[in-house]
């Protein structure tokens, strides 16, 4: 039957349950949201007025902070689950609130005020705390120690200014991070700067305290100044280059040439991030990914999404997440065990669509990949385990990192 007038535009559907197409699209990917109908021709998404419900509420958990695989058991689970998964996150949230307040009173009387002069350079203004963010997620994937000295280009953080928008870049030839921002103001034309990664912290520290900052750049690129009213912060001299300084930014990777041919990924996990980082953190040399059960053969008709819940302990010893019973014919449970590295294997809950290679990492790596994530849950996209994965946030599409896994010893293959 063709019931193609009854069904929405992803735009429109949007603008009705308050989410955003990307949202919607990262939703269809994970499970929790799919479309009502997928034009096989154009791609193109249709929902039902009757999606709507559960698209609010979706959003609404989303909105609380809830992490993905703890709204899969509200909005699907017993009711007794997902009664004790919001009474864990409440708490989660009282706690959380108690030690930002307490930070930001540490922190207000130490706000400095100064004297400066505006410049009509290029400029962008944006959100400070939201700047500091981006600089805290992107420098860590700058080199250091040997991989600097031996690529003094990697130490650096690439700046760009261009059609309204502001992107920071590094990487270490290992891993890649990028972090898209869009200013409420932008004027003047494209710029193009590396920044010694240690003097972009700099300016991460003096931005986070304030509300809104101007990010400035000379016309030979040369020069970079943060402006807040009358207060101004530049780069130390000799901190800054760009291709009219004396060390050319454009010998700088091309970053939009790395994540070429990834996005066939074959795998998606989406797990805590927290859990996953206390997981890695403490392992050795390599650490090990794989995914367990899930061989039903069953699942709907667009992939058949996989989902199990199941318990883990916090760094603390406590008792973490709940279990839920899957339906009649649903796969079996699936777990992401992290093993190796001079620690005990430890069980998180998943949502993966997908099979599920095992893939190792070195932990070095990863671990600050998890670290400058935002929000409570990570999604890995894999390719193939000898390429780059993409580890991003569920919550923040404009921050992506790319992690190079290592080979596992005494692998088969």
């Amino acid at each position: 039957m063709d019931d193609s007038e009854a069904l929405l535009s992803i735009g429109t559907f949007a603008r009705r349950v308050g989410l955003t197409p990307s949202a919607l699209r990262f939703y269809d990917d994970c499970g929790v949201l799919r479309p009502a109908r997928v034009d096989g021709v154009t791609g193109y998404r249709r929902y039902g007025a009757g999606q709507a419900a559960r698209a609010v509420r979706l959003r609404q958990l989303r909105e609380a902070g809830l992490p993905l695989v703890d709204v899969a058991v509200v909005l699907d689970g017993p009711e007794e689950a997902a009664h004790g998964v919001l009474r864990a996150h409440l708490e989660r949230m009282r706690r959380n609130e108690a030690e930002a307040r307490a930070l930001v009173e540490r922190l207000l009387p130490e706000a400095p005020e100064g004297a400066g002069h505006c410049r009509a350079w290029a400029r962008a203004r944006i959100g400070g705390a939201e700047l500091a963010s981006a600089v805290r997620q992107v420098a860590p994937a700058a080199a250091t120690g040997k991989a600097r000295e031996r690529h003094p280009v990697l130490g650096h953080v690439l700046l760009e200014l261009s059609a309204g928008e502001v992107r920071l870049v590094a990487t270490d030839r290992y891993r890649l991070a990028v972090r898209v921002l869009r200013p409420t103001e932008f004027e003047g034309g494209r710029r193009h700067v590396l920044i010694d990664a240690e003097a972009a912290r700099g300016l991460a520290e003096w931005a986070v305290r304030r509300r809104t900052v101007e990010l400035e750049c000379a016309e030979d690129e040369t020069e970079v100044r943060l402006r807040s009213g009358t207060d101004v912060r530049e780069v130390p001299t000799g901190c800054a280059a760009g291709r009219g300084g004396g060390a050319d930014a454009a010998v700088f990777p091309d970053y939009r040439l790395m994540p070429e041919g990834l996005d066939a990924s074959i795998s998606r996990l989406i797990v805590d991030r927290e859990a996953l980082r206390d997981a890695v953190a403490g392992r050795a040399r390599v650490v090990s990914l794989s995914v367990a059960g899930g061989g039903t053969g069953g699942g709907d008709a667009e992939g058949g999404r996989k989902e199990c819940v199941v318990s883990r302990e916090t760094a603390s010893g406590e008792a973490a997440g709940v279990s839920r019973e899957t339906a009649s014919g649903a796969p079996a449970e699936q777990t992401l065990t992290v093993s190796d590295g001079g620690r005990e294997p430890v069980r998180l809950r998943l949502i993966a669509e997908g099979s599920g290679p095992r893939i190792a990492f070195d932990p070095a790596v990863l671990l600050p990949a998890l670290e400058a994530g935002v929000g409570p849950d990570v999604l890995l996209e894999i390719a193939s385990v000898e390429r780059p994965v993409v580890v991003r946030s569920a919550d923040q599409g404009s921050f992506t990192t790319l992690v190079m896994p290592v080979r596992r010893s005494g692998a088969e293959d």
